[in-house]
């Protein structure tokens, strides 16, 4: 991990990094905002002081900041002492955001810090030996780019390739004219754990159920991820770029897919916007990202999301919080996945469309998952949706 987590050093120092998924919602003007959100104006003694740092949406973004923060308001909600102040650094650029954290972090009990741009808070960590850090989607690095643990930070990452399998196996078998797709936002490890999984979920679902489903992909929007390798998929470019989203998304429409994952962040509002718009929009599909984004699809009387593929940070973080002030907080740099149900989708059949036979078949591939008998490929983990842990085992079930 050390080896790979150099590719990220370059990265840290000032790129703008965001997570596959964050949603809309400007929620301040100011170059750097500090709100509290009506939770408490002073803390009292026993209770916790949080202070939950995003860029550059706001914790009210609908997706990966207000996924977090709702784990803060959980926690709050059963630990009325405590408070929490939102922070939102504008830019999204690393050295920005790291800047910020130092500048607040002797105010807190408690430093939720959300998203891979602020890896690089270990000397800030340091410097507060007594502050508590919950990192989300990143893991400490120092100035070379070597991932560390420090004793006060907790840092999860997530195995996003897990949920975008079982989207990917659900595309496969719901869709009506055998062509998928997804689009991405930049080709950071978190999107293209999530373009290699959902691909290997339809290679899977066509090995294995003998379906013909083809993945488009359109080289000009081919990814280069931070080792150099051109990893295919359809990339945005941006987190932001909406009008892009949507002109990618027009092209795959064009080519015949009729169910898209839209891994892209707020871009990939562009992909709901442009499907809810197109004249057939009642057969088209997406697939959210991160969070249940059901509410997203809503279209009239007509709904648009299929399903959305989770990460489970508002537990994890609440479950910290906890510890926190339990006082059994360790410090650890954490990847979680099936084995302790962070990843998956959602089947609720009021929040998505899938249909019975889909939610058998991916439960089935969840549990497969679980005991490690499927294992997606990932950025890093050498594998490809063309042979992973798992395609083989299917193999042999269609003999």
């Amino acid at each position: 991990m050390g080896k790979i987590l150099r590719f990220f050093a370059s990265l840290v120092a000032g790129t703008l990094i965001l997570t596959a998924c964050n949603g809309t919602g400007i929620i301040s003007t100011s170059e750097k905002v500090k709100q509290g959100f009506g939770l408490g104006m002073l803390a009292k003694e026993e209770g916790l002081k949080i202070a939950i740092l995003s860029s550059p949406s706001g914790v009210d973004d609908g997706n990966f900041n207000q996924d977090i923060y709702e784990g803060i308001e959980a926690f709050i909600a059963k630990h009325p002492d405590s408070v929490v102040t939102p922070i939102r650094e504008l830019t999204g650029e690393a050295d920005a955001a790291i800047e910020t954290l130092s500048d607040v972090a002797g105010e807190y009990d408690v430093l939720v810090c959300c998203g891979f741009q602020f890896s690089g808070l270990v000397s800030i960590a340091k410097d507060y030996p007594n502050k508590k850090f919950i990192l989300v989607d990143g893991h400490p690095v120092d100035e070379h780019g070597n991932e560390v643990v420090c004793d006060n930070v907790y840092a999860m990452e997530f195995k996003e390739q897990e949920s975008g399998f079982l989207a990917g196996i659900s595309a496969a078998l719901e869709t009506r004219t055998k062509k998928v797709a997804v689009v991405t936002g930049k080709p950071f490890p978190s999107n293209v754990n999530y373009q290699l999984g959902f691909e290997a979920g339809v290679n899977y679902a066509n090995t294995r159920y003998h379906y013909n489903v083809e993945c488009v992909a359109i080289k000009s929007y081919a990814g280069v991820d931070v080792r150099g390798v051109n990893v295919g998929g359809n990339y945005i470019g941006s987190f932001s770029d909406k009008d892009k989203g949507s002109a990618i998304t027009k092209e795959l429409l064009a080519k015949g897919c009729d169910i898209i994952f839209a891994a892209a962040g707020d871009a990939g509002m562009g992909v709901f916007e442009t499907i809810k718009e197109d004249v057939n929009t009642k057969r088209l599909k997406v697939i959210g990202c991160d969070t249940d984004q059901y509410d997203y699809g809503k279209n009239g009387n007509n709904n648009i999301v299929l399903t959305s593929a989770i990460k489970k940070m508002n537990m994890n973080v609440e479950k910290q919080l906890v510890n926190i002030l339990e006082g059994t907080f360790k410090g650890e740099n954490a990847l979680l996945g099936a084995d302790t149900d962070s990843t998956g989708c959602v089947k609720e059949k009021e929040r998505s469309y899938l249909q019975g036979y889909t939610l058998y078949k991916i439960n089935e591939a969840y549990n497969l998952i679980k005991i490690g008998e499927i294992v997606p490929p990932s950025n890093f983990n050498e594998m490809t949706p063309e042979a992973f842990i798992g395609l083989r085992r299917a193999t042999r079930q269609n003999r």
